[in-house]
């Protein structure tokens, strides 16, 4: 795991040695003062030498000033190095979440996803800078400090490092407990983005059931556990913070006494004693700033866990070796005994599908909640991979075809039309980047939009908000069929399309649906039957496979499951 951590510094190597050499300066620099201290006592004072009083002075002045100068570096271009590694993995983690399938966004939910982006890249990018630094500067400090000393009195440096045992077991009781409370206060963090981002997007459903205050208590509930779990954590930090302290100042102490016997019986000048002491405090402050680095290298480690459980999480659908593009795509799509299920264990959804749709033809997908429809179409772009028979597009394993050539190839109109929160010119032009204006507003005028869109206040500039707030059910789906018409894929998948539109706007959207199908081959989920009534071709999909298919007025003189189907609808609208 550290070497998968180290690779980020490669690109930042004259970086980060600068900061090392100036960090390594630091440590130096923080050793002179006791030497010259001992010096000054021993030499100076008592020779009465004003001259080298002043050079002495003025020298520690001069080392004082680099140390400031030196100290910025570390302060400065330490911190852009974490920044600049925060930046790289932050760019790594969204650039693989985009490989990633559906499957993964399936189990996995936003706030969980978003705390290991944020928080906890945020915490890596201090440890980056920061735990270098600290374990160089330490050691520099730890072993020179320690050289001295025993230059000074050898047997004084034995009772110093006296207390090191004793610190170290210390440290080594709390690793356990504290490794595990940072990684629950990460998983109490997690949980709290979790629950502000599903509160926050699903903010007006919350409205309209008037459970703000449910709300408002399952947020305190977690809110509290984090904080129950950060208390713990603080209160753990504590004891080991204080035990290590209270042992350091029990070394102090009797190093202070044994020193002090030493210089009363004349073993030691007094300013090798004094001298001594500073030493001391320079030999023990790191053992603390080294424990510090041990905290920070442990919570470090569970975020960068974190951080690798989604980097090493391999995407279950990727281009086959040897895959070449689908080149000129007439549409031609053939489910060939195609089974299916969202996991090992669970039951099918798909079961031995067996559907050939030529190039151009509309082909309208119904049957019962859970029959699969949406699945059965989301095999086509491979969004699922499929587990048993083969999908074909133009008489080719959809397996065997680079997966960007595939899903350009393949448009999908949603129910639940998602708009990112930029203009709606940015929203439409997303179905081709690098589209001109007019073909902008062409396709907006082939989806039925640029009328609307001219009256908005600010017309194409116009922005929707978040996932298109600003604009009615009729026009977000107006705004994402000219997306479609921009794209201008061979293969269209309607899903639902219509289905959550009052009789005005689904008669729009129906017609620009029309235009839209023209020439490609289309697939249209429908769960209203009398939307679907006068399509050429209906297919109805069970939970055991396509039952039956035809026009209507076929299906209905069967009386068999489309049948079933209608009657239900009627039935329900009748008594509705």
């Amino acid at each position: 795991m550290l070497k998968r951590f180290m690779r980020y510094y490669r690109p930042y190597k004259g970086l980060f040695v600068l900061d090392m050499l100036c960090a390594l300066f630091l440590a130096g620099a923080d050793l002179v003062f006791p030497a010259a201290t001992r010096r000054v006592i021993d030499v100076v004072v008592p020779a009465k030498d004003w001259s080298a009083l002043g050079w002495m002075a003025a020298g520690l002045l001069l080392l004082f000033f680099l140390r400031a100068a030196f100290e910025f570096v570390v302060g400065y271009w330490g911190h852009v190095l974490g920044v600049n590694i925060q930046r790289d993995m932050r760019r790594d983690i969204f650039g693989h979440l985009q490989t990633l399938d559906h499957k993964f966004f399936d189990d996995t939910k936003t706030g969980q996803i978003m705390s290991r982006i944020v928080s906890d890249l945020f915490e890596l990018a201090e440890i980056s800078h920061h735990a270098p630094e600290d374990l160089l500067v330490a050691t520099v400090r730890i072993l020179g400090a320690f050289a001295v000393m025993l230059a000074i009195e050898w047997r004084l440096a034995l009772v110093a490092c006296a207390a090191l045992p004793f610190m170290i077991v210390y440290a080594l009781r709390y690793r356990t407990r504290l490794l595990d409370s940072f990684r629950k206060s990460r998983e109490r963090q997690a949980a709290i983005n979790e629950r502000v981002e599903e509160s926050i997007s699903g903010i007006r459903v919350v409205k309209s059931f008037t459970n703000e205050g449910y709300e408002i208590d399952r947020f305190a509930e977690g809110n509290e556990s984090f904080r129950e779990t950060r208390v713990e954590t603080v209160r753990r930090l504590g004891f080991f913070y204080s035990g290590l302290g209270l042992l350091g100042n029990v070394a102090l102490v009797v190093v202070l006494a044994a020193g002090g016997a030493f210089a009363i019986s004349g073993a030691v000048s007094l300013g090798s004693y004094v001298a001594f002491a500073l030493f001391v405090t320079q030999f023990l402050q790191p053992i603390s700033v080294l424990m510090r680095f041990f905290e920070m290298y442990q919570d470090g480690a569970a975020g960068f866990r974190r951080f690798l459980e989604i980097m090493d999480r391999a995407p279950q659908v990727t281009d086959a070796p040897g895959a070449t593009p689908l080149g000129e795509v007439r549409g031609g799509i053939e489910f060939r005994n195609v089974g299916f299920r969202y996991a090992e264990g669970q039951e099918r959804v798909l079961h031995a599908v067996d559907l050939s749709v030529p190039a151009g033809e509309t082909v309208a997908v119904v049957g019962p909640s859970g029959a699969g429809k949406t699945t059965l179409c989301s095999l086509i772009p491979r969004f699922y991979e499929v587990e048993e028979g083969a999908v074909m597009v133009d008489g080719r394993d959809v397996r065997d075809v680079t997966l960007e050539s595939l899903r350009r190839a393949v448009g999908v109109v949603q129910q639940d039309t998602f708009l990112f929160a930029g203009t709606v010119r940015e929203n439409i032009a997303y179905g081709r980047q690098g589209a001109t204006e007019e073909e902008v507003v062409e396709a907006a005028r082939a989806a039925a939009a640029d009328d609307f869109i001219r009256d908005l206040p600010r017309g194409y500039d116009t922005v929707v908000g978040e996932r298109g707030v600003k604009l009615s059910g009729g026009q977000k789906q107006r705004v994402a069929i000219a997306r479609m018409f921009l794209k201008n894929p061979p293969i269209l998948i309607l899903d639902e399309a219509t289905s959550s539109l009052d009789a005005r706007s689904e008669e729009t959207i129906r017609a620009s649906i029309e235009r839209l199908s023209r020439g490609r081959t289309t697939f249209i989920i429908a769960h209203r039957l009398a939307t679907i009534r006068h399509a050429k071709r209906i297919v109805v999909l069970t939970e055991d496979g396509i039952a039956e298919e035809g026009t209507h007025d076929e299906l209905i003189a069967r009386r068999g499951a489309y049948f079933d189907l209608y009657n239900a609808q009627v039935e329900s609208l009748l008594i509705g």
